[in-house]
């Protein structure tokens, strides 16, 4: 007997898709749940709603505009509605407020996009999970130093790597140094993306996978090394320009000088590690009290009244 051909099967009708809520989970089949007939809202659960929502606007004003006034004047109220439940239409933004994220994004104009680039960089050779937990493991120094300071309010870290590299840069290339500080240049002008990013924004691609590669295994001082590799081999062209040509010529380097094969080994070639160590220091001697007494107010700011 012949065996009938899996292709002449007949396909059955499909089950049509079963409706969405808001959040894409399967909604509940009403006539099915013995509560289904009440499952709808009444007009005065809908008005109470309404004014729930209006007193939220009220407490949290246009954009967040007024929700730290608000909490400091009556955290006991904030705390309260909080615990009955954020109004859904309002949900994330006060998410972002309560986590102080807002704050951080107005703060910091333009780290996502930096953000954006290493993200994108991770997503090229991992899952999302695994970029996650690899941007995880550098945010919180799970290896090398934490970069997680290159993200807060007001950008500690990179504030910190800034007044390093200046240092080495007069250090190294003395002749550009001067040069630079007669021209009134200074590195936060033209190297803040260099360490937000590994030279993931705005270096070519090829150069920066190799500087990646060693940046996951030796840590941020290969940020440094290459920094002062590029203007070491862009020396004697940089020392003859002006304001404005030297600022654009910082921002937008010569093609050959980004051939790795030629500038890693000249940045391999330069020793950083233990000046790096006493620069940070003399940093935090500086920096470190002021530092640690403006991230305690803002702590103390942000808990007060969620203590019980």
């Amino acid at each position: 007997m012949e065996k009938k051909r899996t292709d002449d099967c007949e396909v059955g009708p499909l089950p049509s898709p079963r409706p969405l809520d808001r959040f894409g989970f399967v909604k509940q089949d009403v006539n099915s749940s013995p509560e289904g007939v009440n499952k709808g809202k009444s007009k005065d659960e809908f008005e109470r709603e309404e004014r729930r929502v209006k007193k939220w606007r009220k407490m949290i004003g246009v954009g967040g505009s007024d929700w730290k006034h608000y909490v400091r004047r009556k955290p006991h109220v904030v705390k309260r509605r909080i615990r009955k439940g954020i109004p859904d239409c309002l949900r994330g933004l006060v998410w972002q407020l309560i986590s102080g994220s807002r704050d951080l994004l107005l703060m910091n104009p333009g780290v996502y996009e930096g953000m954006g680039f290493v993200a994108g960089l991770l997503l090229l050779y991992m899952s999302e999970e695994d970029a996650f937990w690899l941007l995880v493991a550098l945010l919180k120094g799970a290896v090398h130093s934490p970069m997680e300071g290159l993200y807060m309010v007001g950008l500690p870290l990179v504030q910190q790597y800034l007044f390093q590299f200046d240092h080495l840069v007069k250090e190294h290339l003395p002749k550009l140094g001067e040069h630079f500080s007669e021209e009134m240049i200074n590195p936060s002008m033209y190297a803040s993306q260099w360490f937000i990013t590994v030279f993931a924004y705005s270096f070519p691609f090829h150069l920066a996978l190799r500087i990646w590669d060693v940046f996951l295994f030796e840590g941020v001082k290969i940020v440094f090394k290459v920094g002062l590799a590029l203007l070491k081999y862009c020396h004697d062209e940089l020392v003859k320009l002006p304001f404005e040509k030297l600022i654009h010529a910082l921002r937008n380097f010569p093609e050959h000088a980004m051939d790795p094969d030629t500038l890693l080994p000249m940045a391999y070639s330069i020793k950083v590690a233990k000046r790096l160590e006493e620069l940070k220091e003399e940093y935090e001697k500086r920096n470190g009290k002021a530092l640690k007494s403006a991230e305690s107010a803002a702590k103390q700011n942000h808990n007060k009244g969620f203590s019980s």
